[in-house]
């Protein structure tokens, strides 16, 4: 049996980061080059960095088949959600790879990661989605997600050789687990309570966070704002980031009690498998607790409503303690954001939906204080105009003209004179 509750999962976090040069270098450049696209390129970041420790590299057979059935990896480790390099039989003979090669994956025309093929081989997508969202419907993104994967995987451990360049103003806010590691020691926490967030906060979200914090007993809370593929009508990732920190900066949570971090992480829409997902990630990174409120990494009505409150019920001590907590939502009785489990006027209530919030935003009117703070309003409309070609919600401009979170170095930087700054590495 092994021990499910260390911390990193597995008991090791795992980072596997080198810079070539020389004739290295010239080796690497000389292998056959796999393009990566944003997703793969994003993963591939996050499992050199550790942020999926114990994965090494992209799953094999073995571990895929046991995430599907028993979300274990073959080793006996929870784990719950795929992480898969697909590729097509076309790109196979192209390259002419075969397992035992190494290969050289690019990002962006550029170097990122050398990989050890030790598997190539399919899988029954139909039934891997079955497993994964409890679904085959192709109107569930992550079964879309899936089913436009190539026809082929490929399996083995990954080396970054191209650290990317984080850009403003998120470069402000990445941190792999050592450096998060290294933060909440040096704040004095040891009780660390992580929310995730891919939204813009209203005093929901706000009061969902000072509640977890006092449940959990805890030192600190980290924000944890999920950035990836976006799709029109999303915040844009600007907004949901410079907002967070505002709450803290505003005075609405001690500078000592919250920080804001980003993840790299393209959404699977998994519901209770991605929860488990999400507390595993976080307590990579340091966490002890993970809040979990209504619909978590649902989409539609493909979950009941706390199906990522009941998963954790039959799994083994994770290391990482969920906090569960109901709706909140603005009561005119008891005239303040109320909580589900307290508040007696449900009849009454108003709920802080993503829609209502929304529509204040797009308004243009002045919020009341109780439903979205007027600092978060005043960021948000900043970033519209200085990240968003007008509106807080990503549209085409936005998706054709942004700032990539991240982008390569040319390959002549991979060196020791360097320039680029040590916050990257």
């Amino acid at each position: 049996m092994v021990d499910n509750s260390m911390s990193p999962h597995g008991g090791l976090l795992v980072e596997r980061v080198v810079r070539l040069e020389g004739d290295a270098l010239n080796n690497a450049m000389s292998l056959p080059k796999l393009e990566l696209r944003d997703q793969l390129a994003r993963e591939c970041v996050n499992l050199a960095y550790g942020f999926f420790s114990p994965l090494e590299g992209f799953m094999g057979s073995e571990d895929l088949d046991s995430v599907a059935k028993n979300m274990t990896l073959a080793s006996g480790y929870v784990w719950s959600i795929p992480i898969l390099l697909d590729v097509s039989q076309v790109t196979i003979n192209q390259l002419a790879i075969a397992v035992g090669d190494a290969i050289l994956l690019t990002y962006q025309q550029q170097p990122l990661a050398l990989m050890d093929i030790q598997e190539i081989y399919n899988y029954d997508k139909h039934f891997l989605c079955q497993q994964i969202y409890s679904t085959n419907d192709i109107a569930h993104p992550g079964v879309e997600r899936t089913n436009a994967y190539d026809e082929y995987f490929v399996a083995g451990p990954i080396t970054l050789i191209n650290v990317p360049v984080i850009n403003p103003p998120f470069n402000d806010y990445w941190q792999t687990p050592r450096q998060l590691r290294d933060t909440f020691a040096a704040l004095g926490w040891s009780r660390i309570v992580a929310h995730q967030t891919r939204n813009v906060p209203h005093s929901g979200h706000e009061w969902l966070m000072k509640g977890a914090s006092l449940a959990a007993e805890a030192d600190g809370i980290l924000v944890s704002a999920v950035i990836g593929e976006k799709k029109r009508g999303d915040y844009i990732d600007e907004a949901i980031v410079l907002t967070h920190k505002k709450l803290r900066d505003a005075g609405f949570f001690r500078e000592d009690v919250h920080h804001t971090s980003t993840l790299l992480w393209d959404m699977r829409y998994a519901g209770p498998r991605e929860a488990v997902f999400h507390a595993l990630v976080r307590k990579n990174m340091g966490c002890t607790h993970h809040m979990f409120g209504r619909d978590h990494a649902g989409v539609g009505n493909y979950y009941d409503t706390y199906a990522a409150h009941r998963i954790f019920e039959n799994l083994p001590d994770l290391g990482i303690k969920s906090v569960l907590t109901l709706e909140w939502w603005y009561c005119p009785v008891c005239a303040g954001v109320a909580y589900e489990g307290l508040c007696g006027h449900e009849d009454q209530k108003q709920e802080l939906s993503g829609t209502y919030i929304r529509s204040i935003i797009q308004g243009g009117t002045e919020p009341a204080a109780l439903t979205l703070r007027p600092e978060v309003l005043e960021v948000v409309r900043n970033c519209a105009e200085q990240y968003g070609f007008g509106t807080p919600f990503v549209e085409d401009d936005y998706l054709n003209g942004r700032t990539p979170v991240m982008t390569m170095h040319d390959v002549e930087c991979c060196c020791n004179v360097c320039t680029c700054p040590d916050e990257n590495l």
